[in-house]
Parts: C-alpha cells; structure tokens; sequence
C-alpha cells in the first residue's frame, strides 16, 4: 500500500461501536473482498470490502473477522483470520501480512492463519446462537457479479441451517454514516490532495489539450501525493460532453470557447474525496457561460445551507428543486407555463438539472446509508448541483465535499478556488507563467 496506516485505534473503536448493536450471544463474521479476475492472468486491483477495512483496517485479500462478545473460549472475542504467505508468494506477489503485522494494524490480538483456523471456526460458529453476515445491500444497484459475501453465505446456511442470520449492513450502515473525528482528518487529507491537484490543472488546460491529458495531471499529482489513485472513474467532459453525466470516456480536444467540465477525486487510506469544477478552456468565461456558473453556484451555496442536523434528502432535493427552478427561470431555460403544466414526479427543472444534489462520502464514494434518516453531526455529503444544457454544448456542475456539525455545514473545500473570477485569474497566472 502506499499510504501510511491509520491509527488501530480506529477500528477498535469501530468494533466497539459494531458490538454494542449486536444481539446477545451471535458472531459476526465479515469477509474480505475477493480479487476480481480481468483477462488471461490477471486481476483488477485489489479493493477491500468497506466493512472489513472498517472494523479491522486490513487491506487484504483472502481476511476474516470474527466479533464473539459473548465467546466461552478465552481470548476469541474477536478473531482475526489472514492469509499464509510463503517464499512463492513473496516472489511473484509481495510481501503479505505477518501475523504480528495485521494485530498492529488491527489491534486484535488473536491472530490465525486461515488454513489453520477451520476447527477452531467451526467451534466458535456452534457456541453462537446466531450469525451475522455482510452481504452488499444497496437499494438502488443489485450486482450481476456473485460476490464472495453471497456466496460465503450460502454456505454458512447450508452448513448450519438451525442458526438464525442476521444481517450486519444495518449496523454498518447507521455506524458508517456519522464519522470519527480519524475519518474526517483522512476525508480532508483527501480533499487537499484533490484541491493541490484541481490548481495543477488550472496551470495545465488551454485550447488543443487532449482530455485524457488532463486526466494524465490527475492521476500524476494523486501518486505522487501516496494516494492509491483514483476514487472513481474520473469524468473529463468538454463542450457537449459536459452534458453526459458519466461521461468517462475522456477521449477528445478540449477547444477554444468551450467549458471543461471535471469530477474526480483521489482515494487515500480506502477513503474518498469527490470534487467537481467546470471551467473555460480558454480561460475565460463568455457572458453566457458565467450567467450559467454563477447559477449554478448560488444553488450550490443555498444548497450547502440546507445540510444541517435534521434534515433529509427527500427533504434536501425538494428545497434545491425549488432554488434551481428560480435559477433556470432567470436563464431562460424554463417558463413560468412550463412551470404551471408540470407534473409532481417530472418538474420542469428536472430537463436541465436532472440528479440528486448529495450523496454520503466515506469508504465508498457513495457510501453508506439509510435513504431515509435525518441528517446528524458527524456526516459526510456530496454537494453537487449541475445546469446541462445540450443544445448549447454547454455543461456546469460543481461539487463540494461538506461535513454536517451541530453548528453548521462545514466545506471541506473551502479553501479550494470555485469563485468565476478567481478561476479566471489563476489560469490567467498559468498561461502568463
């Protein structure tokens, strides 16, 4: 890996926190991801599953956590399972975690070799009276791919069909929401290392570079920054390619009059930064392209207002929808009759603006949630109005990162240039440099 560990405190506070909500007498058992076949030989990159790396910080393939609180067996209250290496290994793969390794990283002290742990697994799974597993359970994605927690439990229910399963992604869930002040100190770590970068590509954009360019800066400041890379696939659409909204192809000249619009975000340490910026690729905004940025900043401010203890999404969209509705009334781009004839699941805003404006920022870039809980301290949200309009080639999102407080929305990129202006001047400063 190539960033520094994070502190084992973290995750023994996060095992505490898991264990508090689990009934008397169960173990939980969460699995690491599997490595992802790609073609021939070969794998994807390595990613571990958010709920392994959050309860233990083991950024491994071939890992196992066990939670036992109630355990008769001394020492087993919680059980660490990791991978055996040997010479062959370290030669073709690299080094792989000792045991004393993975209790430093972790801070779980009973550490076993996998191949070595099926009896003992076995004894602590009969001494349970229920087992909680970690299956992915996102509402709005059902993957085509059978993942190794699907079929870790299908196993689990054939080998023990008399013990009750519980699911561990509600804990997860209403655990990963709200950060520890650790995660916040890594989200900002990520969120300056993805600001250093948008002010390398202020210096780098003029008329004739190549998107992939572009993305070529990226990803340079992220690795030499000890960031594992990208957080997602980085969008760097201009001109009409600002409308796509997953536009990753990234694969035409930025030209002379347009506006270059890119989301991305580096992951350090498994956590995540998302920023979007929208900017002229010559430098200068036309009339046309400020009224629309600075439309869609003023959303952006309103909208940051709006994320405060108590409130939710549902609640968080309907406001912005109102606020953009005013916006594209002043563009031009809606009526006060397209406003009227309307439809409540289709608003006339929805043609321009046409996506949610937050999503929870962590683990995953879109992490953990409960669609429906009210918004609490300690969380993370996307902040991310956007104006897309295709007959013109014409498309502005910006993107922050903002952390919830009991005392107010707190940008974690405030101190990244997003000001029309500032824009200006500082690829102004590039091109003269």
């Amino acid at each position: 890996m190539k960033y520094k560990a994070l502190s084992s405190e973290l995750y023994q506070y996060n095992r505490k926190r898991f264990i508090r909500e689990m009934k008397p007498g169960a173990i939980a058992i969460i699995n690491s991801n599997d490595q992802m076949p790609r073609s021939g030989d070969q794998y994807f990159p390595f990613r571990q599953n958010a709920g392994m790396f959050y309860l233990s910080g083991i950024d491994q393939e071939e890992s196992m956590l066990l939670l036992f609180p109630d355990c008769p067996r001394e020492g087993h209250k919680e059980v660490l399972l990791i991978k055996r290496t040997n010479e062959h290994i370290a030669v073709w793969e690299g080094h792989k975690y000792t045991k004393e390794e993975a209790s430093a990283v972790s801070g779980v002290e009973k550490v076993y070799f996998l191949d070595e742990a099926e009896v003992m697994l076995n004894e602590m799974i009969l001494l349970s009276e229920g087992i909680y597993l970690n299956i992915n359970e996102n509402d709005r994605f059902l993957s085509p791919v059978e993942h190794r927690d699907l079929r870790y439990a299908r196993s689990i229910q054939q080998r023990y069909p008399a013990h009750t399963i519980y699911r561990a992604q509600p804990i997860l869930k209403k655990l990963q929401m709200v950060k520890s002040q650790w995660e916040i100190d890594v989200l900002q770590h990520c969120v300056d290392i993805t600001g250093n970068t948008f002010r390398r590509v202020l210096d780098f954009v003029k008329p004739g570079v190549w998107e992939y360019e572009v993305e070529a800066e990226i990803i340079h400041e992220f690795v030499r920054s000890g960031t594992t890379g990208h957080a997602y696939q980085p969008i760097i659409g201009s001109g009409k390619n600002a409308c796509v909204l997953h536009y990753i192809e990234n694969n035409q000249q930025c030209k002379d009059g347009d506006m270059l619009l890119m989301d991305f975000g580096c992951e350090y340490a498994n956590y995540n930064a998302d920023l979007t910026r929208t900017i002229p690729v010559n430098g200068v905004f036309t009339d046309r392209q400020r009224a629309v940025y600075n439309a869609v900043h003023r959303v952006l401010v309103e909208a940051r207002a709006l994320l405060v203890p108590g409130n939710t999404i549902d609640e968080l969209n309907k406001e912005v929808g109102k606020i953009m509705e005013s916006e594209l009334l002043g563009l031009g781009l809606i009526s006060r009759d397209d406003i009227e004839k309307q439809s409540e699941d289709k608003p006339a805003y929805k043609k321009y603006f046409m996506h949610g404006t937050s999503h929870h920022l962590g683990l995953d870039v879109h992490d953990l949630m409960g669609r429906y809980e009210p918004f609490r301290a300690g969380m993370v949200f996307t902040c991310e109005p956007g104006i897309y309009i295709l007959e013109e080639n014409l498309g502005v999102r910006l993107e922050n990162d903002i952390l919830i407080t009991d005392n107010g929305p707190v940008d974690l990129f405030k101190n990244i240039p997003i000001d029309a202006e500032e824009i200006e001047e500082l690829m102004h400063a590039g091109v003269m440099g």
